[in-house]
């Protein structure tokens, strides 16, 4: 099923949850909707869900308009981030609640509904905990549980709120996975809204990056990842690094030093900011290189499995930055904290400094 939102609207007394939110949603695809808290990507799925009305706007569903019909005739498979399951139910009463709640006339009989759940409990690969109760399930246990659940009326929809929040951070990991390979087997279109980036990147055919109410960008993982179009999309999509300077020509000066830049659309001598991920820091000794590039000072060399995170001072000005090497290359560095190094980045895209942008580190 296809899903369209149109102007969608809404407020909550004088907070503008959502402003004028147009998105689509083809069918069979998985989406995230991706942003900090109160950005209204939990409003959006919500109304899209029919649990929220919007003050203007439609939701459109296969092509028809239904902004007036209920949670029951929408189809939609809703599973939230607390699991909100039935304690004093099995596992197996659980996942069988929404087909035994039907109307008699769509009701399947009980060996139909016992032949599903089971089919659903394979399917999330816990048929064998079916006689417990949530109470003796693990959190990842629990929010797969409900999963199924969201799944046993078959719908047409599947939206996720937050599905894995509550989780440590190794079983959310697991849970992600699992998530991509259930759905690449069933193609239910399906929403979820997350916080984490690294979750979104890796779990969604495509991210909708969301703040204020509005959509910043959409793409795919890599379009939005790679290519931002805002400074807040490069700060909230992973690390970066910020270089305060002025364009003159195709090079950002930072003080008296000269970034060679990507495509722009600046004038010479616009204020403007360079962003920067920490891999796309080239690290060396000084003198080792006629490029030229930042001198800086390590503070701190931190290993990160197969990569090294260096926290480095600017000279000119003290600020902090992250590059991230590879161990290989810090053994043939052979730094120490404290060490004089020069730092250029292979790759700077430039915004206009109109506002102060958001820090780069910032999830």
């Amino acid at each position: 099923m296809s899903i369209a939102v149109r102007d969608i609207h809404k407020q909550f007394g004088d907070f503008v949850a959502l402003d004028n939110v147009s998105l689509d949603f083809s069918s069979g695809e998985l989406t995230a909707l991706l942003g900090p808290s109160g950005c209204g990507k939990t409003t959006l799925l919500r109304i899209i869900a029919g649990l929220e009305v919007a003050d203007s706007g439609s939701v459109v569903l296969d092509g028809s308009d239904a902004s007036r019909r209920s949670v029951r005739e929408r189809n939609v498979g809703f599973v939230f981030q607390h699991y909100a399951l039935f304690r004093h139910m099995t596992v197996f009463e659980n996942v069988a609640f929404g087909l035994t709640v039907k109307p008699r006339a769509e009701r399947p009989s009980k060996a139909q509904i016992h032949r599903k759940v089971h089919d659903l409990l394979k399917l999330v690969q816990l048929d064998w905990l079916a006689d417990r109760y949530p109470s003796q399930l693990s959190g990842g246990q629990r929010q797969r549980i409900a999963l199924a659940r969201a799944l046993a009326v078959e719908p047409k929809v599947l939206l996720l709120d937050e599905p894995f929040g509550a989780l440590d951070a190794k079983v959310r990991k697991e849970l992600r996975r699992w998530l991509r390979r259930l759905h690449d087997e069933l193609h239910v279109t399906s929403i979820f809204v997350t916080h984490d980036q690294e979750e979104a990147l890796e779990v969604a055919d495509r991210i909708v990056v969301m703040n204020h109410g509005r959509v910043e960008q959409q793409g795919s993982p890599q379009e939005v990842y790679d290519s931002p179009a805002s400074p807040f999309v490069y700060g909230f999509l992973g690390a970066v690094n910020l270089f305060h300077g002025r364009v003159h020509g195709d090079v950002l000066q930072v003080g008296g030093h000269a970034l060679e830049l990507d495509t722009h659309t600046l004038g010479s001598g616009d204020p403007a900011v360079g962003f920067a991920r920490p891999h796309e820091l080239d690290v060396t000794r000084p003198g080792s290189d006629r490029r030229g590039g930042l001198p800086a000072r390590v503070l701190r060399v931190l290993p990160l499995g197969a990569s090294v995170r260096l926290e480095l001072a600017l000279d000119d000005d003290g600020q902090i930055i992250e590059a991230e090497i590879g161990r290989g290359r810090l053994r043939e560095l052979d730094l120490r904290e404290g060490e004089s190094v020069v730092v250029r980045p292979a790759t700077v895209r430039v915004f206009a400094a109109v506002t102060t942008p958001q820090r780069a580190d910032a999830r």
